[in-house]
């Protein structure tokens, strides 16, 4: 049954990630919804809700971090292990409904290398108490039974990370934890580890570098993140630069013409307390775009909030296309004017 099965899983894949035409970006694994809607006012219970949540039908555990070594070069990391409800009549111990793929992505100077891996029930494992999300060998795991610290592994050729998470608040986004994505009310549950101080190691290119540096840990899950008729979205996350840590979460949904139609955000303080940002008060424009194989994707954008001077967020690795069976865009950027200092963006449907 086993062999049976993997002869199954590519053709689910198809299902749930069906290949791009051209000018037709593939959100289809985000629009199909899946499992119970989240509701507003359901409070979220830790350490439970670090585990799996397989009544919504998208969930994943999400690291970026922006990391220097003792040399004084920057790398960018991201790994991510995803879980996506299919239901089907596979009568199986190795399938329980549930695609489970993680990427693994490191970037440094204008090199970006992504990597991908999926798996079935038993082979992926997640647990809430001590806290695990892994596939075979990739894994971000609590080191003891308290939450943090974490630690981050994943080799792939001559890449790797394994990297010490520690010493940073839970922040709870849109209205505790509660976070609208679209005007019709697409929603999801929504918390982060958002100053996670970084120790440990990278592998890039076959070379090995002790490196320091923060990270921002997402958590998500909903049964349907955008509508039909949207594209995508342009998700950032940035830390400022000085000793006292702020920082800024925003997500902007694109309609078919590629115009920000939904954005919200979180100002997020040192101690992890939140001010939601609602949609009348952003203002997102995209001063330069890139051509990256016939699409167009941002590079630099301005971000203006009411009360604050302009934003400028800048992408660092300038093509850092996952290229993957589900593509999308995933780097470091730079952001100056109203706000200083680092982070990543998520540029999906381009």
């Amino acid at each position: 049954m086993v062999s049976k099965l993997w002869l199954i899983l590519p053709c689910v894949l198809l299902w749930a990630c069906q290949p791009n035409q051209p000018n037709q970006p593939n959100q289809h694994a985000w629009h199909s919804a899946q499992g119970a809607v989240v509701k507003k006012g359901v409070p979220l219970v830790f350490p439970k809700d670090h585990g799996p949540h397989v009544e919504q039908g998208i969930e994943w555990w999400y690291v970026t971090a922006n990391l220097q070594s003792e040399s004084g070069e920057s790398f960018g990391v991201q790994w991510t292990l995803f879980r996506a409800l299919l239901p089907s009549k596979i009568n199986s111990p190795w399938w329980d409904n549930n695609l489970y793929f993680a990427h693994f992505a490191v970037q440094h100077k204008q090199q970006h290398k992504a990597y991908e891996r999926f798996a079935r029930a038993q082979q992926a494992q997640i647990s809430s108490v001590p806290f695990s999300a892994k596939i075979d060998d990739w894994h971000l795991s609590s080191v003891g039974e308290d939450f943090l610290p974490l630690r981050l592994q994943a080799v792939y050729e001559g890449e790797g990370v394994d990297l010490s998470l520690s010493n940073s608040p839970i922040t709870l986004h849109g209205e505790q934890g509660y976070s609208q994505k679209t005007q019709s009310g697409h929603a999801s549950y929504y918390f982060s580890y958002p100053f996670l101080d970084v120790n440990g190691s990278v592998t890039f290119a076959g070379k090995t570098y002790k490196v320091t540096g923060n990270a921002w840990y997402d958590r998500e899950w909903s049964a349907s993140l955008i509508d039909k008729q949207q594209l995508g979205w342009d998700w950032f996350s940035l830390v400022s630069d000085t000793p006292n840590k702020q920082g800024l979460m925003l997500f902007c949904i694109r309609g078919k013409a590629q115009n920000y139609e939904y954005c919200s955000g979180t100002h997020i303080a040192k101690d992890g307390q939140t001010s939601a940002i609602p949609k009348a008060h952003i203002s997102l424009s995209v001063l330069e775009h890139i051509k990256l194989d016939g699409s167009q994707y941002p590079s630099k954008w301005q971000v203006t909030l009411k009360g604050h001077k302009p934003i400028v967020i800048e992408t660092v690795t300038k093509d850092a296309r996952n290229k993957l069976i589900f593509p999308y865009w995933e780097g470091r950027v730079t952001a100056t004017g109203g706000f200083e200092g680092k982070g990543y963006a998520e540029l999906t449907g381009y």
